[in-house]
């Protein structure tokens, strides 16, 4: 009869070690981050100068442990502003360049205009941040533009977004910006000074035309409508001899008849002309009557 072994102590250690190990290996390579900030960056020399700070400073590994991160990056001219100070001020300096979540441009277009967006940096999670140093501010103005600041009290919204530099959705998001985020009570900043700004005005919608109401009464249109403008019947009529095409319409007999009986202008000028030769022959005649009396008369004496 076969008697039931029971496993020995050493192999129930042996197979709990190799549970552990296995364990440990799988949660190690599931929390490996998706990317590496230093290799993402040694592909933009313009940030060659940030990308070594990062290292100097050890932030790069604290960045690369995270899942999700948003890096506020700063080109090699803008970054000499905070040269002169120590790589630990740096260290914190740079760390409230890194947003504990993801944001890409078009994330932060949607931004409320109204108020004022406050997120968490890497430097608040190191405990060392104080009065608000480690929040960080965003403020999409009227212009459309992002503005960044420090959320401690009296801090400038001392950097504005200049343009997308690289992206993996949702693990890492790589922004430029325009100047280092001034921590008020950390390091020392050589900014240059603001370049001045255009006054806003903001764009006013011209109103569109009323249905109710009239339309405005125009001198120069009214005297050129085609209503008030003289028709071609109230004009002067022609004579009748310049216009042959015109229809002659025949005039009734009667009227023929009274035009014949009726005397013309030729007829009364001559009958005028008539009637003074008939009263100068009267006129002569009686005198040569009276002439002839007289030389009677005479005679009989």
């Amino acid at each position: 009869m076969m008697k039931n072994k029971n496993p020995s102590p050493s192999s129930s250690v042996l197979s709990f070690t190799l549970f552990l190990l296995f364990f440990f290996l799988f949660s190690s390579s599931s929390s490996v981050s998706a990317f590496n900030i230093t290799r993402l960056l040694n592909q933009f020399p313009e940030f060659g100068a940030f990308n070594e700070y990062l290292t100097k400073t050890h932030l790069f590994e604290q960045i690369n442990t995270r899942q999700t991160i948003t890096v506020l990056a700063l080109d090699n001219a803008t970054v000499s502003a905070i040269a002169g100070n120590s790589l630990d001020v740096i260290k914190q300096i740079l760390g409230a360049h890194v947003i504990l979540d993801y944001y890409d441009v078009a994330k932060m277009k949607k931004l409320s205009t109204d108020k004022t967006t406050v997120l968490t940096t890497m430097f608040q999670s190191t405990g060392d941040a104080v009065n608000q140093q480690g929040f960080l501010k965003i403020v999409l103005n009227k212009r459309g533009q992002i503005e960044f600041g420090s959320a401690a009290k009296g801090a400038p919204l001392s950097a504005k977004l200049v343009k997308p530099v690289a992206s993996q959705p949702y693990n890492i998001s790589v922004l430029q910006v325009s100047a280092p985020i001034v921590i008020p009570g950390i390091g020392v900043y050589n900014l240059p000074p603001p370049a001045p700004e255009a006054p806003y005005v903001a764009p006013v919608e011209a109103p569109g035309p009323s249905a109710d109401a009239p339309a405005p009464a125009d001198d120069d249109d009214a005297a050129d409508s085609p209503s008030d403008a003289p028709s071609p019947a109230s004009k002067a009529p022609e004579p009748a001899a310049d216009a042959p095409d015109a229809p002659v319409s025949s005039p009734p007999k009667m009227a023929d008849e009274d035009d014949a009986d009726a005397p013309g202008p030729a007829d009364d000028a001559a009958a005028s002309d008539d009637s003074t030769s008939e009263g100068s022959r009267g006129q002569i005649g009686g005198a040569g009557v009276v002439v002839a009396g007289l030389v009677a008369l005479w005679l009989n004496f």
